[in-house]
C-alpha cells in the first residue's frame, strides 16, 4: 500500500522542483494530484496545550491533534499544566494512554519540573525521563533560584532540556496586558517586560553554571532577545522560541476582547522589531504556536477577565507565509527551518520525509474563520485576516492525518 503525491513542488533540501513522491503507507492506498502545490516536511511545534487529561472541555488529544494536522504539523510537544500534572510515571500515564488511543499526529509530552508545578519539590525527573521530550513548568515560572539550579543539574544527568516559562511573579503586580501605552490609555493593569527577561537572565547564568541544555519558551521582549544573543555568543547551550502573534502583532493591535489576551502579552513595536531581527540573525531558533484553547465563555469576558491564551496550530503557517515570506522578511527555506529543521535538531521531534509531510496550496487566498477550526478553541486575534497558503494534506507516519475535501484524488 502506498500514497502517491503526483507532480508536487518538493521543498525538502531543494528549491521546489516538481516531482512525484511515493509514501509507503500502512493502511491506505491513494494518489493525489499535487500539481502546483508545495510539499514540505511535516512541521513540529514544541509548545502546545492539548488540555487532556483534566480540561477536555477546552481541547482533547483528538481535537488538538486534528487541528495540528490541519495546520501541517506531524509532531507536537504537549505542555504539562494538566490534571493530574505529569510529575511522575503514575500521573503521566493517563496522558500517554490518551495519546496512544486518540492522537492522529505524534504527541511528545513534557514532564513537569516541580511537583504539581508548584515550584517547591522537584518532580520525579529520573522516572519521567524516558517518556518525556523535556521538562517544563509552563504556565508558571520557577521562582526559586536554588530549585531551578537543582532541576538543571538533574535534567543534565538524563540528557533532557529544561524548557522554561520565564516569569518573575514579584514583578507582575496583577497585570494582564503589556505595561505600555494601551494599558495606560484604557485603565488596564500592565505586565512589565522585566517580569520576563529578569528570569531569563537568571536562568542563563544557571545554564552556564550547570551546563544544562536550556530552552526559553515564547519570548516577547527586546531585552530577552539581547540576553539570549549574548548568551549564545558566550557558548551557553541555549535555544529559544517565539510565537506568530509576537512577530505579527503589537499592543497597537489590542482590542477590548479576550482573543487578544495571552501570556506573555503583546508588547511594543520595538519588541516586535527586535524579535524579527532575532529571527533573521538566528538568535531565535524556532517558532512555536503556544496553542492554548479555552472555552468560549472563558474567552468571552473581555480583555481584563478572560483567561490567557489563544489558539494557533491552524493559522501559523499561512500567517507566517503571508506576512514574512511574501513580504520578503525571510525566505521560505528559513520558515521551513523554523517550523521543522530546528525543532527536530534541538528536541529530536519530527519525522522523516516522505513518511511525514504536508502539502500546501500556496496560491490559495482566504479569510481566517475560527468556525472552520478543528480545534475546540476559537479565540484568535487573527480572525478575519486574509492569508495565503492552505493545507491540502498532512501525512504522519505514512498515514493520512488530514485531507482537504478539495484535494483531487486520482484514479
Amino acid at each position: 500500500m502506498r500514497i502517491l503525491l503526483k507532480n508536487g513542488n518538493v521543498f525538502i533540501g531543494g528549491d521546489g522542483t516538481p516531482q512525484d513522491v511515493s509514501i509507503d503507507g500502512a493502511f491506505v492506498s491513494a494518489a493525489f494530484d499535487c500539481t502546483g502545490f508545495a510539499v514540505f516536511p511535516g512541521f513540529a511545534d514544541v509548545h502546545v496545550h492539548l488540555r487532556e487529561p483534566g480540561f477536555s472541555y477546552k481541547e482533547t488529544i483528538r481535537t488538538g491533534t486534528l487541528a495540528a494536522a490541519h495546520g501541517g504539523y506531524t509532531d507536537v510537544c504537549s505542555m504539562p499544566n494538566l490534571d493530574p500534572v505529569p510529575d511522575c510515571a503514575q500521573t503521566l500515564a493517563p496522558q500517554l494512554d490518551a495519546i496512544r488511543k486518540d492522537a492522529v499526529v505524534r504527541v511528545h509530552p513534557y514532564g513537569a519540573i516541580t511537583r504539581g508545578e508548584k515550584g517547591e519539590r522537584l518532580a520525579d525527573l529520573a522516572e519521567l525521563a524516558k517518556d518525556v521530550v523535556a521538562f517544563s513548568d509552563d504556565g508558571r515560572g520557577v521562582q526559586d533560584e536554588q530549585r531551578m539550579e537543582e532541576a538543571m543539574r538533574e535534567a543534565k544527568k538524563y540528557g533532557k532540556i529544561i524548557a522554561a516559562h520565564c516569569e518573575d511573579n514579584s514583578l507582575l503586580r496583577g497585570g494582564y496586558i503589556h505595561d505600555g501605552a494601551y494599558a495606560r490609555a484604557h485603565g488596564h493593569r500592565g505586565i512589565c517586560s522585566a517580569s520576563e527577561y529578569a528570569q531569563i537572565e537568571r536562568d542563563l547564568r544557571l545554564a552556564a553554571k550547570t551546563g544544562c541544555s536550556y530552552h526559553v519558551c515564547h519570548i516577547s521582549a527586546k531585552e530577552s532577545v539581547a540576553l539570549i544573543r549574548e548568551a549564545k555568543r558566550a557558548g551557553v547551550d541555549v535555544t529559544c522560541e517565539t510565537a506568530p502573534h509576537y512577530l505579527l502583532l503589537t499592543e497597537d493591535d489590542l482590542q477590548e476582547d479576550g482573543r487578544f489576551k495571552m501570556n506573555p502579552p503583546l508588547r511594543e513595536r520595538a519588541d516586535r522589531e527586535a524579535l524579527l531581527e532575532g529571527l533573521c540573525d538566528g538568535t531565535i531558533d524556532m517558532i512555536a504556536t503556544d496553542h492554548a484553547p479555552h472555552s468560549a465563555e472563558e474567552k468571552g469576558r473581555g480583555l481584563e477577565k478572560s483567561l490567557m491564551g489563544i489558539v494557533g496550530l491552524e493559522t501559523a503557517f499561512p500567517l507566517l507565509y503571508t506576512e514574512l515570506v511574501l513580504k520578503n522578511v525571510i525566505p521560505l527555506e528559513k520558515l521551513i527551518a523554523l517550523l521543522h529543521d530546528n525543532p527536530r535538531k534541538r528536541f529530536g521531534v519530527g519525522g522523516s520525509f516522505p513518511q511525514d509531510c504536508t502539502v500546501f496550496d500556496l496560491s490559495a487566498q482566504y479569510t481566517v474563520d475560527p468556525d472552520s477550526f478543528l480545534s475546540k478553541g476559537r479565540a484568535t486575534p487573527f480572525a478575519g485576516r486574509t492569508v495565503r497558503g492552505k493545507c491540502m494534506l498532512t501525512v504522519c507516519g505514512g498515514k493520512i492525518a488530514y485531507q482537504d475535501p478539495d484535494l483531487i484524488t486520482l484514479a
